[in-house]
């Protein structure tokens, strides 16, 4: 898929979309998303040619609402292109990055505000945490979030843990009036009442990744693991530490007394951050029922019952 040359500017790069972007973005015709794929290849020339950055390849599977291509600079030094789709909140995780300043995270070496593109630290990305056995990827992922807890700077533009999780309660509550989660409802309801506790009495307000998951966290030559991909936001390390407990959630459900292996990892990780147990178990049960329900809506329905079944373990 590529655009044709745009007169008096550089050419539409010759890349091949990968296909995980395409089904995440082009079901609708009408869509910005839709469009945005459209002028893609001639946005990465455009960043190529103002940055001076020569095209390596664009890596699959990829993600789902961006585009990473894999470029050198002009002094052969390798780097991440990444071209953010529209409404993924590239300005957020620019800040983010910027303030890290490649502190637990991919270094940010370039950003453009008019297209959202991020020219980044090349980490190696088919090497993350979920290579490692199950302990020492939690020791290290453990090592990675906290480096990332710092005071956000002053005029962030992140959103509140509260306002983020308060901001899709209704629809949570919608998806639940649906037949097949009838069952849901008692679950939903006390998560909810859980989130409604936690953030009424936030104790602390730091700078979270968001989305923080093993395979977010990739090996590094400046550092052995960074992470990447946030979904930055200020509120208390519970909540960024509660996608930690659900990563790899189906190997626990594999295994014999999954009850008490959640309940342990729910120990292990929040005393070996400092974190409060409570806390850190209310704000699993929500985020595994808020993330349960959603996939079970979009028709992953084993995943979403397999989860809603974490959360009860809770």
């Amino acid at each position: 898929m590529a655009s044709a040359p745009q007169p008096g500017g550089p050419e539409a790069a010759p890349i091949t979309l990968p296909q995980r972007l395409l089904d995440s973005l082009s079901n609708d015709p009408e869509s910005a998303g839709r469009a945005w794929l459209a002028r893609l290849p001639e946005l990465v020339a455009r960043r190529l040619h103002d940055w001076e950055l020569t095209l390596e390849r664009v890596p699959s599977p990829g993600g789902r609402s961006s585009l990473i291509a894999l470029v050198r600079q002009a002094d052969g030094t390798p780097a991440a292109l990444k071209l953010p789709a529209p409404g993924s909140h590239a300005e957020q995780q620019r800040a983010a990055l910027a303030h890290w300043n490649g502190w637990g995270a991919a270094q940010l070496l370039r950003a453009d505000p008019e297209d959202g593109a991020l020219l980044l630290e090349r980490l190696h990305s088919a090497v993350s945490l979920r290579s490692l056995p199950e302990a020492k990827a939690l020791l290290e992922a453990a090592g990675t979030m906290r480096r990332l807890w710092v005071p956000p700077a002053e005029g962030h533009p992140f959103a509140s843990v509260a306002d983020r999780t308060g901001a899709g309660v209704e629809t949570l509550r919608l998806i639940a009036a649906g037949t097949w989660a009838a069952d849901a409802r008692p679950l939903l309801d006390e998560a909810l009442e859980r989130r409604a506790e936690l953030s009424g009495q936030t104790p602390e307000h730091v700078l979270l990744h968001g989305d923080f998951r093993q395979g977010k966290v990739l090996a590094g030559e400046r550092a052995p693991w960074l992470a990447v991909g946030p979904a930055p936001l200020v509120g208390e390390r519970a909540y960024d530490l509660a996608q930690l407990v659900l990563d790899r959630f189906e190997d626990l459900a594999a295994g014999s007394g999954p009850a008490a292996a959640v309940r342990r990892r729910v120990a292990k990780l929040a005393d070996s951050l400092d974190v409060d147990r409570e806390r850190l178990r209310g704000w699993t049960l929500f985020r595994a029922v808020e993330a349960g329900l959603r996939h079970a809506a979009v028709g992953d329905r084993r995943r979403g019952e397999l989860l809603l079944e974490f959360a009860g373990w809770l």
